[in-house]
């Protein structure tokens, strides 16, 4: 059984590598067509405009290609399944219990993250870049209300899992910490999507970890479409690497962050993205200090954040700061899975 099941996930990595490479074209074509990605201006940000001027002629918005893929596949392999049958059965990793919530968190968001990058484009919005963090953070926290009403009250899940203490029963508490989590994701993934390939080389650690845990606790249908993820990930960071043909944009990082949480979870294992998403956390907490600093003592910690502009300001290479964020989040997403597995079959 878990052969047949690996395989699946294999196969399903694979065909949603290589739709999301056919896809590629096509919405390059389209989001070509918008204006450029504006580029924070010298006055509000001096260190961040004169690291990243040149990159005004690049096309934002390419996160549709992950979320298109992951869509079509799991369209694709639900109307096989309807029509045919066996095969196609095989392959449909779309079910109530386990992806109905994932998928729903990633299409929606993805929505409206599109809104947020054509807003951004057309220069509207309270400072004619979109929406507002304030504005963001209320569709992150209506999301995240709708996440946690149906895990709450339709699936009637109210345990948490601490890692190598055990779990525990958090009543109604559980409510605002599945909100805390979708809050927290989506706003690391936002803040991580700054430099080529950053976010989707170090993302793709994490759904690759979860994609693991849902294997080993039999949820293999997440499993799956994890996978498609993974597979549309790896497509997109081949057109994302320095220099990038097309930026993530909001369609991307909003949705990919949001599941990214919902997923966590969904496999009970929602303090263990300290590890499996280390860098997107440290991005965010570096942005929360920097904020904090200016606020109470009138100065900056460091030359500008998140922290990959702080290494760029100091003299590292864009590439140099991508790759290495990468080997961070690959070392400290080895150690979760690791005290993961040890804590469930030790």
């Amino acid at each position: 059984m878990e052969v047949f099941e690996a395989v699946r996930i294999i196969l399903t990595f694979g065909l949603a590598f290589l739709l999301a490479l056919i896809l590629e074209p096509f919405a390059f074509r389209i989001i070509g067509k918008f204006k450029k990605v504006n580029i924070r201006d010298e006055k509000s940000a001096p260190i961040f405009h004169s690291l990243h001027k040149d990159k005004s002629d690049t096309p934002t918005m390419g996160g549709v290609i992950i979320w298109s893929a992951v869509a079509i596949l799991a369209i694709l392999f639900w109307l096989m399944d309807a029509v045919f049958g066996g095969f196609g059965t095989y392959f449909n990793f779309i079910s109530r219990p386990e992806t109905y919530l994932p998928l729903f968190a990633l299409l929606a968001a993805a929505g409206v993250g599109l809104v947020d990058d054509l807003f951004g484009i057309w220069r509207r919005g309270p400072n004619g870049g979109g929406l507002s963090v304030k504005q963001k953070l209320i569709i992150y926290l209506g999301l995240g209300l709708v996440g946690a009403w149906w895990f709450f009250f339709r699936l009637g899940w109210t345990e948490l899992y601490v890692p190598l203490v055990g779990t525990f029963d958090i009543g109604a508490w559980y409510i605002p910490f599945f909100i805390f989590t979708i809050v927290a994701s989506a706003f690391s993934a936002n803040e991580t999507d700054g430099l080529d390939g950053l976010l989707s080389g170090t993302i793709f650690f994490g759904f690759a970890a979860l994609a693991v845990v849902a294997f080993v606790t039999h949820r293999y249908d997440l499993a799956a479409m994890s996978a498609a993820i993974l597979g549309s990930l790896l497509a997109f960071l081949w057109f994302n690497l320095h220099p990038a043909k097309f930026f993530m944009g909001d369609t991307g990082s909003m949705s990919l962050g949001i599941t990214l949480g919902v997923m966590a979870m969904l496999t009970n294992t929602a303090l263990f993205l300290p590890f499996f998403a280390f860098i997107p956390m440290m991005e965010t907490i570096t942005v929360i200090i920097q904020l904090t600093s200016k606020k109470l003592r009138g100065k900056k910690i460091f030359l500008s954040t998140p922290i990959h502009h702080h290494f760029e300001a100091i003299g590292w290479p864009e590439t140099r700061v991508t790759m290495r964020f990468w080997i961070i989040n690959g070392v400290t997403t080895a150690l979760g899975l690791a005290l993961y597995l040890l804590a469930r079959f030790a």
